[in-house]
């Protein structure tokens, strides 16, 4: 029945793995840009890379845009706009002009009505336009323009025909009409000058558009076989387009209907490959990750956003993938899990935002080369300093390798491009938002980093403080512990930070009952002595119950309360159980009443805080401390702990544990030494 059930449990674990490397390959796949055929990166004056090119197809050569752009700013200088000749303007003003003055204007002879009527009859017959039309027109630099009357159309140049401003000032700069100019002036003859020609836009647009879509987008064509560039050649002016051309019609080719499903095959392939070998390393080097749910989970998320990131900046165009912080994802799995997993996720979600990047080879080596520096700088991530340390170094360890790849490639310093430099110092920058992003990772997946350790151990904590002052001796007796403890994981490999903080909260479910406990009754009576023995086992016991529960009312990480738990694991309250079996030696003892709920420990830290936690609350009993008495204290109560096989569920070594004996024996040692006695003076027997 437990081989079906185990088998059961590994089918399913199976399974879970299997969907999440599924939708891991397929988000990746379905951001990931569809640009297929050969990606090539090349500049003017510097030499080809790559092997030699040959065309394996006919396609035109595409002229540059900024060719383009300028013959369609020389046709549409030469364009004529179309105006529209409107002849029933001139009329109605002429015959508005005529009735108002019939019967002449004052102050003038009669005959100067039909002059004015004649003059108006000339400008109308010119052409007259709107101002603002008009000054648009000559700011244009338009020369000609073409005037539509009925179903004629002609051209005529735009200096020929008037606004309705110079329209009214040539009324009077005509010789006959200067003259009588302030009589004039009083008639508001502006009023009689309207436009005439109307901007025919729909037709001008139209015509306008024939004429650019007629501009022949390519001049020449490469024909297949023939040589593009080969390696060592410099790409001028002339190759530079060939070879933009080529891309250009590469992706035209690749966008049709058969090639599209053939691209999300190869990149099915490739990224399914890499995700596979990234979780084959998982399960045969790291079972222990392999096996929790959050690592597994930060890992992946981790594999694939910065891919995702990447293809959306690709296929948008947006900014430059440098900028993106890759040496992140690294600093965060060297901070939680280790440096050997830190460097294989690296290396694997570096090569997958390749297949989106256009220059793969440099991004490659300068994503690689940032994360090693990332890793190697950054041991333990505890302190602002550390972080802003390990930006700088990644800045100008990116800086040195794209500069080194850009001697190999191009020897002159002054011909180098420099623009990517002030993208490895924004990359920088955002590195330093590892930081505060750490607690993001914490929160979301679990995790607990040194930052937060060390905040946790500051004793100005609110819990920390309330130990201190409700109970002093248990918050020394704490605070001796994460010392003791703390030495040990340094010398065995473990995480010391975590010890300590994990011994600062042990305890804490001590402050409900304080005085029952020995550390802090200042050498007064034991309140414990007068209750029956089941009853006080189970105050002592109640501290580990009521210790949780106050970890959950100030919102402690669940690692610490794990700390809480195991450090009795589910050992017995002896003094009380022997006593109790001594007391009633013909009853039988219900074991539970005087035992501990556990669990054991099960990280080489619980292990460490057990076996510090017992041997220091165990040597304030001792009656002398000698060499011998420390030593043997500290053998039996450890070995005592191996044979009740408190350790069999953690990970710690028969050298670990030897280790820790050392350590505690030779503190012990230092900590309860005795002081030389001091001879007395002999008085003189004469005195």
């Amino acid at each position: 029945m437990k081989i079906a059930n185990t088998s059961s449990v590994n089918w399913s674990r199976l399974l879970m793995y299997l969907v999440l490397m599924v939708v891991t390959v397929s988000v990746i796949v379905f951001f990931l840009p569809r640009n297929s055929g050969p990606q090539f990166r090349y500049d003017i004056g510097k030499p080809w890379m790559y092997s030699s090119l040959i065309a394996k197809f006919d396609f035109p050569i595409y002229k540059t845009e900024a060719t383009i752009k300028e013959e369609q700013d020389s046709i549409a200088e030469a364009f004529e706009p179309y105006y529209n000749y409107d002849t029933k303007v001139e009329q109605q003003q002429i015959r508005r002009f005529a009735e108002k003055y019939k019967g002449g204007i004052p102050g003038l002879p009669q005959g100067f009505t039909a002059t004015i009527t004649d003059r108006l009859h000339r400008l109308y017959q010119a052409g007259i336009m709107n101002a603002p039309e008009y000054s648009k027109i000559m700011r244009d630099t338009t020369s000609m323009i073409r005037i539509v009357n009925g179903k004629k159309a002609f051209s005529t140049e735009i200096t020929c025909v008037y606004s309705t401003m110079t329209a009214y000032e040539r009324l009077f700069t005509d010789p006959k009409l200067a003259a009588v100019r302030q009589a004039l002036q009083r008639c508001n003859l502006n009023e009689y000058i309207q436009p005439n020609l109307i901007y025919d836009e729909e037709r001008s647009e139209t015509e306008m558009d024939d004429i650019l879509s007629g501009i022949p987008l390519a001049s020449g064509m490469v024909l297949s076989g023939q040589k593009i560039i080969d390696r060592g050649e410099i790409v001028d002016d002339y190759t530079y387009r060939v070879l933009n051309s080529f891309e250009k019609e590469t992706q035209r080719r690749s966008a049709s209907v058969s090639a599209v499903p053939s691209t999300i095959a190869g990149q099915v392939l490739f990224v399914a490959t890499l995700i596979l070998l990234f979780t084959t390393y998982l399960r045969l080097f790291r079972r222990d990750y392999f096996d929790k749910p959050r690592s597994i989970a930060m890992l992946y998320t981790m594999m694939t956003l910065f891919p995702v990131l990447v293809s959306l900046m690709m296929t948008h165009n947006v900014l430059s993938v440098y900028i993106l912080p890759f040496a992140i994802a690294p600093i965060f799995i060297r901070v939680f899990l280790d440096s050997r997993t830190a460097f294989i996720a690296h290396a694997t979600m570096v090569l997958i935002c390749a297949a989106a990047v256009k220059y793969q080879y440099e991004f490659i080596i300068v994503q690689l080369v940032a994360g090693l520096i990332a890793i190697y700088s950054l041991r333990e991530l505890s302190q602002r300093a550390e972080i802003f340390k390990t930006a700088l170094l990644v800045t100008m360890g990116c800086s040195a390798i794209y500069f080194a790849l850009q001697l190999m490639q191009d020897n002159s310093i002054t011909t180098m491009d420099h623009s990517m430099y002030k993208y490895f110092v924004a990359n920088g920058v955002l590195l330093l938002f590892a930081y505060p992003l750490m607690l993001v990772i914490e929160k979301t997946f679990g995790f607990i980093s040194n930052v937060t350790l060390i905040e946790l151990s500051n004793t100005n904590k609110k819990l920390l403080r309330n130990l201190s002052e409700v109970a002093p001796g248990t918050f020394q007796h704490s605070v001796m512990v994460g010392n003791l403890g703390a030495e040990i994981a340094n010398k065995i490999g473990a995480k010391a930070q975590l010890v300590r903080t994990g011994a600062m909260y042990h305890d804490i479910g001590k402050m409900k009952n304080p005085a029952y406990f020995t550390e802090n009754q200042m050498g007064g009576a034991n309140p414990l002595d007068t209750m029956s023995r089941i009853d006080a086992a189970q105050v002592v016991i109640g501290h580990v119950t009521d210790g949780l529960k106050m970890a959950e009312k100030y919102g402690l990480p669940g690692v610490i309360k794990d700390f809480i738990k195991t450090h009795h694991g589910s050992g017995k309250t002896k003094y009380f159980y022997i006593s109790y079996k001594n007391e009633h030696p013909d009853e039988p003892v219900d074991d539970t009443l005087f035992t501990y709920p556990g669990p054991d420990p099960f990280t080489r830290e619980q292990a460490i805080l057990m076996m510090a936690d017992t041997v220091e609350a165990a040597a304030r009993s001792l009656k002398e401390y000698t060499e011998e008495s420390i030593s043997g204290l500290v053998n039996k109560l450890i070995d005592g702990q191996m044979e009740e096989g408190y350790f069999k569920n953690c990970p710690i070594t028969f050298h670990d544990i030897a280790v820790a004996k050392q350590v505690l024996t030779e503190r012990l040692k230092s900590i309860y030494h005795t002081r030389t006695s001091y001879p007395e003076l002999k008085k003189d027997k004469a005195n």
